[in-house]
């Protein structure tokens, strides 16, 4: 298949090295000095675009791609809370096609039914309240993070006595912290930390006078996330409409 990459940090050189190995070609290559290549017959003859850059162009790096009619995966947070309406009519009216997500490692696909399944379990159980941690590099801008919220969103809707999420602490990288541990009756705290090159851990901890149950997913490295990138851009390629993880992975 033929890929385009948006974005060409540390992300989108392992997306290509994973593409290569997978027997694709690698059609062009936007990064902040030659935004001018969406209007390029290299661009347009990609099969997809897979992006991976900041909040603040992801938004308009998707619809540059859509103008040049080329299909996007987009790994990039902090932007879709403020446009996923607009992506998903795009996708139902329009005939663009973007698969979406917040983390495309399959040991976060995993860890996420993990989380979905024993909210459920503890939706039983009001003794226990849970807390999210978050953790990740210093480079982040954005937090909580993506996945974070997607966990959070995910515990809430299945847990009765909770009725949404609240920021709690943010550690930043100098050990400053800011925020509260104190947050409202039914709402989940979600802590966030920034230290080194953290790739991304996500615990989440349901605590209770007697015992506390605690589940985490810890990223070795950004292998995972760039494999899952590529897995997604090869489902794209076949499918249409506003995609997301759960279509690829069926748990």
């Amino acid at each position: 298949m033929k890929f385009a990459l948006i974005g060409y940090g540390k992300m989108g050189r392992m997306i290509e090295e994973i593409a290569r190995e997978r027997g694709h070609e690698i059609t062009c290559i936007i990064d902040i000095d030659n935004p001018q290549d969406f209007d390029s017959p290299a661009f347009r003859t990609s099969d997809v675009a897979i992006e991976f850059t900041a909040p603040h162009v992801a938004y308009g790096n998707c619809l540059k791609a859509f103008e040049q009619r080329v299909k996007v995966v987009s790994g990039s947070t902090g932007w879709m809370g403020e446009h996923a309406e607009e992506m998903k009519r795009l996708c139902a009216t329009e005939g663009k096609t973007l698969f979406w997500s917040s983390n495309f490692s399959l040991g976060v696909s995993i860890f996420r039914a993990l989380n979905r399944y024993l909210a459920r379990i503890m939706n039983r159980f009001e003794a226990y309240s849970p807390t999210l941690e978050e953790v990740h590099h210093v480079h982040k801008l954005d937090h909580p993070s993506g996945t974070g919220i997607t966990l959070a969103e995910e515990l809430v809707a299945e847990v009765d006595r909770i009725d949404g999420w609240q920021m709690g602490q943010l550690t930043q990288p100098d050990g400053t912290i800011e925020g509260t541990t104190e947050v409202p009756a039914g709402k989940l705290r979600v802590d966030s930390v920034r230290r080194g090159e953290v790739p991304g851990i996500h615990s989440i901890t349901w605590n209770s006078e007697a015992d506390q149950i605690t589940i985490t997913h810890d990223a070795h490295n950004r292998r995972g996330f760039a494999l899952g990138a590529v897995l997604a851009a090869e489902y794209t390629a076949q499918h249409t409409g506003f995609l997301t993880m759960n279509d690829l992975f069926d748990f």
